[in-house]
């Protein structure tokens, strides 16, 4: 596989990654509005939206490193 092939496949995943995590998050922010919990208390949701969104920042971060690399 040549260095093009990589990069270009580590780009597809962190988009395909962050795309996840806003589907994720729209759907975590809907359960709190709405007040779904299921078997977890409000408070475990709540910390779960923070952490998903934490998790968002950093695959924005990979993707823009991957992105600039790429035009190296």
């Amino acid at each position: 596989m040549t260095k093009y092939e990589i990069q270009d496949r580590a780009s597809n995943k962190a988009f395909a990654k962050i795309s996840m995590l806003k589907i994720e998050i729209d759907q975590l922010s809907y359960d709190i509005k709405h007040k779904l919990t299921g078997p977890i208390t409000m408070n475990e949701l709540e910390l779960l939206l923070s952490s998903t969104e934490k998790e968002l920042q950093v695959w924005q971060y990979i993707t823009e490193s991957i992105e600039k690399s790429n035009k190296e």
